[in-house]
């Protein structure tokens, strides 16, 4: 049998005390078109951990 890794995945709630940013603001993103990227599972909305990082580095900037 083979092993599969399960991708972590984070809630708007985690993600918006990570930004430290309202989840209302998460919500609006996601309606623009921009923000980190989602997945939806049914009604539930979640961030893989991965992505999320990788966004995060993207937008990191250095004097």
């Amino acid at each position: 049998m083979d092993e599969t890794t399960v991708p972590v995945l984070l809630t708007p709630k985690q993600v918006s005390e990570s930004l430290q940013i309202p989840i209302r603001t998460l919500e609006d993103w996601r309606t623009r078109g921009y923000g980190p990227p989602f997945l939806t599972a049914g009604k539930h909305v979640r961030y893989p951990l991965t992505t999320f990082e990788a966004w995060i580095a993207d937008r990191t900037n250095s004097v």
